[in-house]
């Protein structure tokens, strides 16, 4: 399925938490200022990136891996390679989003339908920042 902006106005609406895997302390970089606009806004970010494990990025200490996260997320937001999400499909399973999301430039079929053969739905190659500030 392809997601339009209508169609990503009640995701985007309805979360809260998003786990942001990929999550960077580089300002220039998406995987910061995106969910910086997110926090702006009204959700709560959890970064994730084992790269910076003990450091805290948007007012959350940041995780190693989505099994870390020991609260229920509405939306993973995640800014990885498509060829390095595989190896997240467990946890992702586990942790149980409502949504995962794939950002602008990030596509991967495999994952995306195996997720939602679990009930996940699966956003492909949109930007939640662009989507928001259109929408709302």
């Amino acid at each position: 399925m392809s997601h339009t902006l209508e169609s990503v106005r009640p995701i985007l609406e309805k979360a809260r938490t998003v786990a942001v895997l990929g999550a960077s302390t580089h300002r220039h970089r998406a995987g910061f200022y995106v969910p910086a606009y997110l926090v702006e806004h009204g959700y709560r970010v959890l970064p994730v990136n084992p790269m910076h494990v003990g450091e805290t990025l948007h007012s959350q200490p940041v995780r190693a891996t989505l099994a870390e996260i020991d609260e229920p997320v509405d939306l993973v937001d995640v800014f990885r390679r498509p060829d390095q999400l595989p190896a997240h499909v467990d946890d992702l399973l586990a942790l149980r989003p409502a949504v995962v999301w794939f950002q602008l430039g990030i596509r991967n079929d495999a994952v995306a339908e195996r997720l939602r053969a679990e009930g996940i739905e699966v956003v492909q190659d949109r930007c939640t920042l662009a989507d928001h500030r259109r929408l709302f």
